[in-house]
């Protein structure tokens, strides 16, 4: 009897091993089983997690949290021509940032105001406009001409709260022929020019307009874009633009946003801003050796490694004595700004997304089909080789010559240069703005300027009214005044015209 206690002790002790080695077990598989299973609810659509829900730090863009679809679903029917380019209204609630309805402006800091100069209809206007309130900007000055001074264009945008139009009036002319601008040097180039040269001064004499406006309005920052240019405000912790520049140190005057030129895969684009991921980086934002080292590839027999333009945009401090400097650039009549060059940020150009834009451009311009005269009313060379192919070619011709330097139908090259950097996919803003279209925004606001327009007997009377804000009110007179006949202390040097990228030549130089 007394041998036997030890095997029964050394039982117990077994037994008491092993359930504690199942209890570990159950104890570790629990928690991994139960996780698992929260997975694949999640993983299925079946579960929403509350704190990731309704976290103040969570954002989404708008309309993506109960509109159908994900951001795969917009992008792969983004070629669908079925809707209208206006969208179809499904709901006039627009869930952003607290809610937000469009109607914010006293409480957003910093104070954000882009000035354009536009012929552009509704179907362009109108998404360019709310993108650009979803990034934070909350007054537009937009000086208008031909389609978009029309009364079908123009009393929309009329309604838009945050929209000043502004139109081209013989006194608003005479006004702007009595600028100091005609008196100096820095501008002198670009005057007595036709088609591009005009615009180029006309937009300068309006952005000279803008910073007074800009000014009596308490705007922090201002911004020159034409209506076919987004902001991408890439690099800040929010996607905004207001987030991007509230970053900026105060010691900073300037900010330039390298621009990104489109590339089209398609030749039958209806809407760009909802079309278009595929972007040509700026030479700003890659390594030389990766630029230079696929120019040719990247250019396509194009003139140059952009279409047009690469010199990108930029946003001013409002400030004293702020001024103009061409279409891509301020300056100041008493300083030389310090600026600062955006190292993610940038500016998408939508460069000839359309075949239409071809004809559209010739229209505009009565310059002769030449080499030689083409050269007085453009100062790019893309430019003048369409110009010169809308006004020559048949339409068949016209087609085939876009398909071959505009649209990138290679697709081994696309993926190519894609995989190199020179290619980039940017959908933010392609998602907004069909959220934008999908929630009723753009046909709200028609329908509710309609509603107005109704109960106006005298809308052209009304049109010419408003239109007249600068100049007949004698303290806005006075403040332009004091902006425009500041003694000129100082000479400057010559705006900057739109310049094409680096070429070739640029590497040799260096070499």
């Amino acid at each position: 009897m007394a041998g036997s206690r030890p095997t029964t002790s050394i039982s117990q002790t077994s037994s008491a091993n092993v359930f504690t080695s199942r209890l570990l077990l159950l104890l570790t598989l629990l928690p991994l089983t139960l996780a698992a299973f929260a997975f694949l609810l999640q993983w299925r659509g079946g579960l929403t997690d509350p704190i990731t829900r309704w976290s103040p730090d969570h954002h989404e863009f708008p309309g993506m949290e109960s509109t159908s679809g994900s951001i795969k679903d917009t992008v792969r029917n983004s070629g669908s021509g079925c809707t209208d380019l206006l969208g179809q209204s499904h709901s006039l609630s627009f869930p952003y940032f607290r809610d937000w309805k469009f109607g914010f402006g006293s409480d957003l800091k910093p104070k954000i105001c882009i000035t354009t100069s536009t012929s552009a209809g509704l179907e362009q206007t109108l998404p360019w406009i709310f993108y650009h309130k979803v990034m934070g900007v909350s007054t537009f000055f937009l000086f208008v001409e031909g389609k978009a001074a029309s009364p079908t264009v123009s009393k929309v945008l009329e309604t838009i709260p945050g929209v000043k139009v502004i139109y081209r009036t013989r006194e608003l002319e005479e006004q702007q022929a009595k600028s100091r601008i005609w008196n100096e040097t820095w501008l002198a180039s670009f005057f007595y020019k036709p088609c591009n040269y005009e615009l180029f001064v006309k937009q300068s004499l309006n952005m000279e307009m803008a910073i007074v406006m800009a000014r009596e309005a308490g705007m922090d920052w201002i911004i020159h874009l034409d209506t076919d240019e987004l902001i991408h405000p890439a690099g800040a912790r929010e996607y905004s633009l207001r987030q991007l520049l509230s970053d900026v140190p105060g010691n900073v005057d300037m900010v330039i946003f390298p621009n990104y030129e489109s590339s089209v895969e398609r030749d039958d684009i209806k809407e760009p801003f909802s079309e278009v991921s595929m972007f040509k980086k700026n030479y700003d934002h890659l390594p030389k050796d990766v630029y230079f080292g696929n120019y040719k590839e990247a250019t396509r027999g194009n003139p140059n490694y952009f279409l047009t333009y690469g010199n990108g945009k930029s946003a001013a401090r409002i400030q004293d004595h702020l001024r103009p400097n061409g279409a891509h650039r301020w300056h100041n009549y008493m300083k030389t700004p310090n600026e600062v060059k955006l190292e993610e940020a940038a500016v998408l150009h939508y460069t000839y997304p359309k075949f239409s834009d071809l004809t559209s451009r010739r229209d505009r311009c009565g310059c002769k089909p030449t080499k030689e005269d083409v050269k007085r009313c453009f100062m790019l060379e893309f430019d003048r080789a369409a110009f010169i192919i809308a006004s020559t070619a048949t339409e068949e011709e016209m087609l085939h010559w876009y398909r071959e330097r505009i649209v990138w139908t290679d697709k081994a090259l696309n993926l190519k240069l894609l995989r190199k950097g020179i290619l980039t996919r940017i959908y933010a803003p392609m998602v907004i703005v069909q959220r934008l279209r999908e929630t009723g925004v753009f046909t709200s606001v028609i329908a509710s300027a309609q509603k107005v327009l109704s109960s106006v007997t005298n809308s052209s009377t009304a049109g010419v009214a408003s239109s007249s804000k600068i100049g007949h009110d004698g303290e806005s007179k006075a403040t332009a005044r004091r902006v425009l006949q500041i003694p000129d202390n100082a000479s400057f040097s010559s705006a900057i015209p739109p310049l094409s990228p680096p070429g070739l030549e640029g590497l040799y130089m260096e070499m």
